[in-house]
């Protein structure tokens, strides 16, 4: 099989795609936006060809590159794992002919507005939305199902630009931030209480192949609004048991509606005083280099599975749920630049067994703001057999592990 894959060199992961595909014995075609000379030689030794363009996401560079390949022999598939990538890959893999996930599918796992009116109408439990395009827009919804309320960019992944209002003050601040006022596409939608979480799959042929569920400790917009909170991510080796029954559901309900075929998939999700309520889905892999999680807990290469799926359309592993993994961002007291941290080599005395790898940054480094994301500064990733006794340790980390900035 030939496999064409978008931007193999950024973000830095993104090499294991193709080494992954490469593993498996599929003849893979990169397109990216670095020049050949400059990417590692371990990737280029993986790669049959490679087609440098401007941008991946201008989509006529993108389809010119496409086409150059497809005039020296057939393409089996176009793929890519990154949210911004997902529309122009769509779009250029359905003018050339190549299979893969619809425009339609990814269209709506894009859109978030148009997503839930999908689910919505397929009776999938959804938090109240619209789809704004004007201040007027935004404030009648408001004045119809009342605070608090999320405003978000569209097209936006994970929390990045999203804001909670909580009265008419914040909402016409918020209007002005995300520029709906100006004309800037966004999502609109009620406020859900309640815990947050995500189920993550590889699904193959509309079935799902693995799945996994995490747990955001706190939520993820007060964990990127608050700089004292050490947030954790945690994913669970108790999937499979009854209490995840009606997420499960859930998730798969879902990539029916969106028609969600052989992909990855990254589905977010709350649960509270309503009950179980979808946010988003996203078709790829989840950030924050989630998969080495379950790869950890579960005696898997996610990036090979992924690979497996795609080009043999099975698999002959299953995850053994041996562990439950979880990673704690670890934030500066400050701005500035890293002085020097408390509490590390307490740490490998305590959990050393247990800690899979750590990021301190070296005293020095510019920090980045807390709105950066769960491994914009220094962070631990772990694993134990029993998903109770992580969390303790996880939350002793947090506590006791100090970035000290100056």
């Amino acid at each position: 099989m030939h496999v064409l894959f978008v931007e193999p060199a950024f973000p830095r992961n993104q090499m294991h795609f193709v080494r992954a595909l490469h593993s498996v014995g599929a003849a893979v075609t990169a397109i990216g936006e670095t020049p050949v000379d400059a990417l590692p030689a371990q990737l280029k030794s993986w790669l049959t060809g490679y087609e440098q363009v401007r941008s991946v996401t201008h989509e006529p560079s993108l389809e010119e590159a496409v086409r150059r390949v497809q005039a020296r022999g057939w393409v089996d598939r176009l793929e890519g794992t990154v949210e911004a990538h997902m529309m122009p890959i769509a779009h250029v893999r359905e003018r050339c002919t190549i299979p893969g996930t619809s425009t339609r599918t990814t269209f709506l796992c894009r859109d978030k507005p148009a997503m839930k009116e999908v689910l919505r109408e397929a009776d999938v439990p959804c938090a109240q939305s619209t789809g704004a395009h004007s201040a007027d827009e935004v404030r009648e919804f408001a004045a119809r199902i009342g605070y608090p309320l999320i405003l978000k960019p569209s097209d936006a992944a994970g929390a990045a630009g999203t804001y909670r209002v909580d009265d008419d003050e914040q909402l016409e601040q918020a209007i002005r931030t995300t520029q709906v006022d100006r004309g800037r596409p966004i999502a609109v939608e009620e406020f859900i209480e309640g815990h947050e979480g995500f189920y993550d799959t590889l699904m193959c042929n509309g079935e799902v192949v693995h799945e996994f569920a995490c747990h955001y400790y706190p939520g993820v917009l007060e964990a990127m609004r608050t700089r004292w909170i050490s947030p954790q991510i945690v994913t669970t080796n108790r999937v499979e048991s009854d209490t995840y029954d009606e997420v499960r559901r859930l998730g798969k309900r879902v990539a029916d509606v969106l028609g969600i075929e052989t992909s990855a998939t990254h589905m977010e999700w709350f649960f509270g005083p309503k009950g179980l309520k979808f946010s988003e889905i996203g078709c790829r892999p989840p950030g924050v280099r989630v998969w080495d999680l379950y790869g950890a807990a579960n005696d898997l290469d996610l990036y090979e599975e992924w690979a497996k799926l795609l080009v043999h359309g099975r698999t002959d592993k299953h995850a053994s749920r041996r562990y439950a993994a979880g990673m704690v961002a670890l934030r500066p007291d400050r701005d500035g630049t890293i002085a020097s941290y408390q509490g590390t080599e307490e740490l490998q005395r305590k959990f050393g067994p247990y800690v899979l790898d750590t990021h301190f940054p070296s005293p020095g480094t510019r920090t980045q703001g807390v709105d950066g994301g769960y491994m914009a500064n220094a962070w631990v990733r772990m694993r134990h057999p029993d998903f109770d006794e992580l969390r303790h340790m996880l939350d002793w980390v947090g506590e006791n592990v100090k970035v000290l900035a100056r």
